[in-house]
């Protein structure tokens, strides 16, 4: 009996970093064929190439997909998207796979998920249900889980809001978030080698910062970064700051990250740690600042304090290790004052992460293992919540009179 064939895709080193649990447990699965299709960031010299990463790593690449320009405008991320489309459509038109399986909210996600969309492919999507209101990756994520026949979702509150959506309660299924199955079984490198390694004195511990430009407000971009090197500037602490990704304005992020390290020998910039390094200077690390979602979904099982800054991350479930605060440079110092005290990283001891217990790759794999294929998966019916406003017996024939009602 043929194996089932489930392609990935991949396009930057967050992703990657994400699924990789679930990538090794796909291969030792017996019943599974993995078909890795690479794109995006993980082909550009600009974002550190870490397509060498994947081979290092030992994964074998199906497909190559080129979807990035050398570009961060609007018009060049519509672009981008477009490209996306014709490449995954010829990939697709080469080879089909039993079933597709994407993650989060990126837009070359969305590239494929569109070009999967006339060739009838099954689609799993993991992380749907999230909230992060600065982004236009929340609309993305939602589209996914509209063109997506199985959700592998990481909380139950986002079941629930997955269910809301319309989608039906027994495709829904709550697997925890993968990242955590690395951290599970993650033994940090040690302080001594580390530093070494990096070129950074972890004592006194450093702040780990990654800042991502907030697409919803990409005209601000430059005064956001600007507010936060100004509080920086301020502590003058040890700093490692990664690169952002390759969203709309990135470059002015990266600009200005490149020209502050230049100026302060307390800090300096990386384009891509990995898993190994980026795990373990959480582990080293003093504070976590900036706005990346790692803050939210795996910082807390290492009850390492979080400032994160502004809407990028709004909506998301959280855990008591993160401080909200504004992009202001005086609310980013404080926060950061408050991260830095002792009582307060304390305070974390045992912290419980929400998004799991570090076992969600095989709880995945089942799913792509045993859901049944054919008509009955592609066949999307839309589940209407009983008791809902619209339509208190879930009926949808009361439209008319529901309208009636609230004209």
């Amino acid at each position: 009996m043929a194996r089932r064939s489930i392609a990935v895709v991949t396009g930057s080193r967050a992703d990657y970093g994400i699924y990789r649990p679930v990538l090794k447990a796909i291969q030792a699965e017996p019943d599974l064929d993995l078909r890795l299709m690479v794109c995006g960031m993980h082909l550009s010299a600009t974002f550190g190439d870490t397509v060498e990463r994947i081979h290092a790593d030992g994964f074998p690449i199906t497909e190559r997909v080129e979807t990035l320009l050398a570009s961060d405008t609007p018009e060049a991320i519509a672009k981008s998207i477009s490209l996306g489309v014709a490449g995954f459509s010829q990939c697709f038109g080469r080879e089909r796979p039993d079933i597709l399986l994407l993650l989060g909210d990126r837009y070359e996600m969305f590239s494929a998920a569109i070009a999967a969309l006339p060739f009838a492919l099954p689609i799993a999507h993991i992380h749907g249900g999230e909230l992060t209101e600065g982004l236009i990756d929340d609309p993305i994520r939602h589209s996914l889980t509209k063109l997506s026949h199985l959700h592998l979702v990481s909380t139950r509150t986002y079941r629930n809001r997955v269910v809301q959506m319309g989608e039906r309660p027994d495709r829904v299924f709550v697997t925890g978030a993968p990242g955590l199955d690395t951290i599970r079984g993650h033994q940090p490198t040690n302080a001594i080698e580390l530093a070494a390694r990096l070129g950074i004195a972890l004592q006194p511990r450093p702040l780990l910062v990654t800042f991502h430009p907030v697409t919803l407000e990409y005209g601000d971009t430059a005064r956001q970064i600007g507010e936060l090197l100004t509080a920086l500037d301020r502590l003058r602490h040890p700093t490692l700051f990664t690169f952002p990704n390759a969203d709309t304005s990135g470059r002015t992020v990266m600009g200005a990250i490149e020209r502050y390290v230049a100026e302060h020998p307390e800090a300096m910039a990386v384009r891509d740690l990995g898993s190994q390094d980026y795990f373990s200077m959480m582990t080293h690390a003093a504070a976590m600042v900036g706005n990346s979602s790692s803050g939210i979904i795996e910082a807390p099982s290492f009850g390492l304090p979080v400032v994160n800054i502004g809407t990028r991350q709004r909506g998301r479930v959280r855990a008591r290790n993160v401080i909200d605060v504004a992009v202001t440079s005086g609310e980013i110092a404080a926060g950061i004052a408050q991260a830095l005290e002792p009582g307060f990283r304390t305070s974390l001891a045992g912290l419980e992460n929400p998004y799991g217990d570090g076992h969600a790759a095989g709880r995945i794999v089942r799913v792509l293992r045993d859901a049944p294929l054919g008509r009955g998966l592609i066949e999307k019916r839309f589940h209407d919540l009983q008791g809902s406003d619209l339509f208190p017996s879930g009926d949808p024939r009361g439209t008319t009179q529901a309208m009636d009602d609230m004209t």
